[in-house]
């Protein structure tokens, strides 16, 4: 028995000592089983895969370049106008790029299943639709295929992680794990990670999901024709977009209103109905989503990350350092948000940075510039009683550098309570985002850029008309995605302290009776 436990031992302290790739080719047929799966699944959307990363690549540029434009500009005019023409150059040549990617067919591609057409009779059939099916079903076949996709690929990154935990992980228990088990009795919380799912869905294959694009119905309608049957003469026409969509208003009465789930006079389908300038809704709506996600992304990554240098420095040097970050936190809170927002407006009206992501791009920097504080405060605590730990006086004893300390022993106690908060503090962004937008005068996204709070304030005044559907159902998208995302941040929570779940009521109850 004794030779057993040492044999165990030393086993397991050459497989701590082993890297990720040495234990893969030990026993690579789990790893090998789950990629081929998962090269399949990037390979059915690889072109839209590929023009997601391209993105992403272009937007940290444009940050990057846009700090050391602007900080180079306070000292030379000149050299700042250098970097915005190599800034132009990287962004023009990734976009060039990104085009390439987008028109490579892909399993959900509106080319592979494609939903525009026009009847040639009466009574159909229907031309230039999925096997020449009615709009409305093709569309629904392509939705549904979106959605059932990225249902999949969840489920199978989970299942990589399972894999991962069970054959490859060095330790065989961590405190993730049980987080994860509670979570699985947690209805609350996975109510919450359905719908974020269903949103990050929407805004990932916005392009996919809507019935129309962007850029035929709403930003350049006069440039696109479209066919359809007219009734009247029995014959198929021609008609430019932006016509259709001025003759498809839904402005609240019998004649001009074009409600959810309906065709309009040109034989396109509208899941949402129409706007009041006769654009879809649901296109609206969608790349709405990918718009305030983005932006709202954007914004708690730059929070969450000067939240969490700071919390982990003040934690870690307490003293002058956590004074310096208590008064720069107050300084910042102290500044009227919608005041800095206006300040910002006016400082950077006509600049090329007002024009990244439709403005977009400067409201994440004010949203991630002002809201760090509120992260810091609610990190902070955590940050305090893990530097008092024992090992964290240990890793000072043997001489391990601050950062090292920081980075492995504390962060991974404080980024829970990072995750639980900015994700309850994404839902005020997106609820601000919608405010401005619905505000309007310079102010949110800039139009036509779709955004959820300009549908709003174009229906506000058809709530009661037959073309309720204007202002409800971008209203009710706000509602069920700050619902879901505050559900996620409560189950966290939970999971990550079970005594925030009713524990400590049930104790302190306990401690009455016996008393």
């Amino acid at each position: 028995m004794c030779a057993t436990l040492t044999d165990t031992a030393r086993d397991r302290e050459r497989q701590d000592e082993t890297t990720l790739r040495e234990r893969i080719a030990a026993n690579p047929e789990p790893a090998i089983a789950w990629s081929l799966v998962a090269v399949a699944l990037i390979g059915l959307e690889f072109g839209a895969f590929i023009a997601g990363l391209l993105l992403v690549v272009d937007s940290a540029v444009i940050a990057v370049t846009a700090l050391i434009e602007v900080t180079v500009g306070l000292v030379s005019p000149s050299a700042s106008e250098s970097i915005v023409g190599i800034q132009q150059a990287a962004s023009g040549t990734l976009d060039g790029f990104r085009s390439t990617a987008n028109s490579l067919p892909t399993l959900l591609s509106r080319e592979t299943i494609p939903n525009q057409g026009y009847k040639t009779g009466p009574n159909g059939p229907w031309e230039n639709t999925f096997l020449g099916l009615e709009p409305a079903v093709a569309w629904a076949i392509r939705a549904a295929l979106v959605y059932a996709y990225a249902a999949f690929v969840s489920f199978w990154a989970f299942r990589g992680w399972k894999i991962f935990r069970a054959n490859y992980r060095q330790s065989d228990w961590t405190p993730r794990d049980d987080v994860i088990d509670r979570l699985d009795g947690h209805r609350w919380a996975q109510f919450g990670i359905i719908v974020v799912l269903i949103f990050t869905t929407m805004a990932l294959f916005a392009p996919a999901l809507g019935p129309t694009t962007v850029e035929q119905n709403i930003q350049s309608p006069y440039s696109h024709e479209l066919q359809y049957f007219d009734a009247e003469d029995g014959e198929v026409r021609t008609a430019l977009v932006g016509d259709a969509n001025f003759n498809s208003k839904s402005k609240g009465n019998g004649e001009q209103n074009v409600g959810p789930m309906t065709y309009d006079d040109f034989g396109r389908f509208h899941p949402f109905g129409t706007l009041t300038n006769g654009r879809d809704l649901f296109t609206f709506a969608v790349m709405g989503a990918r718009i305030s996600l983005t932006v709202s992304a954007l914004s708690m990554a730059i929070a969450g990350l000067i939240a969490i240098v700071m919390s982990l420095a003040s934690a870690y040097y307490k003293g002058i350092v956590d004074l310096a970050a208590i008064l720069s936190a107050d300084g910042i809170t102290s500044i009227p948000q919608l005041l800095l927002l206006l300040m910002v407006a006016m400082a950077f009206q006509g600049h090329w940075l007002s024009d990244v992501f439709n403005g977009g791009f400067l409201l994440a920097l004010v949203f991630g510039f002002t809201g760090w504080p509120g992260l810091w405060r609610a990190v902070r605590g955590p940050a305090l009683q893990v530097s008092e730990e024992e090992w964290i006086d240990a890793a000072r004893s043997f001489g391990q550098r601050p950062s090292v300390t920081m980075r492995k022993h504390m962060l991974p106690y404080v980024l829970p309570y990072l995750l639980i908060y900015g994700s309850m503090a994404v839902g005020g962004i997106i609820i601000a985002l919608s405010a401005l937008s619905f505000i309007g005068s310079g102010l949110g996204i800039n139009p036509p850029t779709p955004a959820w709070g300009r549908a709003i304030s174009m229906g506000r005044e058809y709530v009661s008309t037959q073309s309720w559907h204007i202002a409800l159902i971008p209203g009710v998208l706000i509602v069920v995605l700050v619902t879901g995302l505050n559900a996620f941040g409560d189950g966290i929570r939970d999971a990550i302290d079970p005594e925030s779940e009713g524990g400590a009521e049930e104790e302190a109850a306990a401690g009455g009776t016996a008393g």
